[in-house]
């Protein structure tokens, strides 16, 4: 049983502002302007977010990463809807690449607090796994926001991913493999084609929804609900039922003494361990209310 008394506690006393609005809405049902608020904070003038949004990339550049968290904060204020939200696809649509992917990272000017694979990647090739990533939680977005919905760049990289993940080998990273689920989960309904692509790459997900992060911190894995957070999509058709409730019992119960969650992989700065730690918090209780388990 989830302490959410314990929960909002450890909020208060351990997250970022932005994390402690978040859980307002999402759990008590707030008004979305002091997530809003809070996310503006991360916001540059180009209508792309840094600043740390992303807590392992503290550099103040706007980047693909908390690209993905600002579309979070979007999803959590459904139905009410934000023109950041539309300005946030300008944005990615300025850094797409010829191919329709966006790249892992973009250059920084600080290295400062930055895991090492944001700070070197290369920002001319295209990431299948940032891409699935922010455009899977774009498209939930899009669910209840017309303008993200008809965005050309949302249509570029879904299709960029689809394609993608259609023509790919064996070479599935975890996350990668995770992440492009998610996407197909998403998409089914407007592109038939993502049902047939799903249940081929269903077949590179064992039983168990239990992928090791290969290179990763001990432990670390992709789990049945980081390939399948949503109860009604046809993710959920790869995975038994009881192997989903086992999962969500596992969620339940990684809440600590403190009230809070915790990642299973290695942060880069003091800031970024606490701020991990309030994300998924969030996350956590999101995913066991869609659930029926709050």
């Amino acid at each position: 049983m989830v302490d959410i008394t314990a929960a909002s506690d450890f909020m208060a006393t351990h997250a970022r502002l932005l994390d402690r609005r978040r859980f307002d809405v999402v759990v008590h049902g707030a008004p979305p302007d002091g997530a809003l608020a809070a996310l503006a904070a991360h916001r540059n003038p180009d209508g792309g977010y840094g600043w740390g949004l992303e807590p392992d990339l503290r550099a103040t550049e706007s980047q693909p990463g908390p690209a993905l968290h600002a579309f979070e904060v979007f999803e959590d204020i459904a139905p009410a809807t934000s023109p950041g939200a539309l300005e946030l696809c300008d944005w990615l649509e300025s850094v797409t690449l010829p191919d329709g992917g966006l790249p892992f990272a973009l250059p920084v000017g600080s290295e400062a607090g930055c895991a090492p694979f944001w700070a070197n990647a290369d920002p001319t090739q295209s990431s299948l796994q940032i891409t699935a990533v922010v455009a899977s939680v774009a498209q939930r977005v899009a669910a209840h926001d017309s303008d993200v919905a008809r965005h050309p760049w949302l249509a570029r990289a879904t299709d960029y991913c689809l394609e993608t993940i259609a023509a790919k080998a064996d070479d599935w990273f975890a996350m990668e493999l995770a992440f492009s689920v998610q996407l197909l989960d998403i998409v089914g309904d407007a592109r038939p084609e993502a049902a047939e692509v799903l249940v081929r790459l269903g077949e590179r997900v064992p039983a168990s929804g239990l992928v090791p992060v290969t290179g990763g911190s001990e432990g670390e894995a992709m789990r049945p609900l980081d390939f399948a957070p949503l109860p009604s999509g046809p993710a959920r058709q790869l995975f038994d039922p009881d192997t989903i409730a086992t999962d969500l019992e596992r969620l339940a119960n990684g809440q600590e003494g403190d009230g809070g969650w915790r990642v299973d992989f290695a942060n880069y700065s003091p800031a970024a361990e606490l701020e991990w730690r309030g994300h998924m918090t969030v996350r956590a209780v999101s995913i066991l209310k869609s659930n029926g388990r709050l």
